[in-house]
């Protein structure tokens, strides 16, 4: 009885495979044709030549790009050696002046500086200072 059972279920397995490839190759040809159809809208040498109009743009785009993005303060036969190399000596100064003590630019140093005011605020008279602590101008 199972035997029966398989052969049945192995038919009807053939059967709705069979139906599904007559629905598959109807769909194929439909395809086919809607493909055909479509196919003879398409010129190939038109599509040919949208192609290679749009490569050229995008080469005369690029053109312009570059145009656009030169630089006018830097010279042409600039070498990457000789910036780093200024860049080198550059460094080498800075290790120099901080080796040597100076903290900053020499119009910044002691003895370049005016002398502290020596005189205070005049007798009886209170400093006012503004919301941050910081002493408010006096009035004229």
């Amino acid at each position: 009885m199972a035997d029966q059972q398989f052969n049945i279920e192995q038919a009807s397995f053939a059967i709705d495979t069979a139906k599904d490839t007559v629905t598959t190759v109807a769909a194929m040809k439909s395809a086919n044709a809607q493909l055909k159809k479509q196919y003879k809208q398409f010129n190939m040498d038109e599509i040919e030549d949208i192609t290679d109009d749009l490569a050229d743009m995008m080469e005369d785009m690029n053109e312009v790009n570059e145009a656009m993005g030169r630089t006018y303060s830097t010279p042409d036969d600039l070498d990457e050696a000789d910036l780093e190399a200024e860049l080198d000596l550059l460094e080498d100064e800075l290790e120099a002046e901080e080796l040597e003590g100076d903290a900053g630019p020499g119009y910044l140093q002691a003895d370049n500086l005016p002398s502290e005011p020596s005189g205070g605020l005049e007798e009886g008279k209170e400093e006012v200072k503004d919301e941050f602590g910081l002493p408010k101008a006096q009035e004229a």
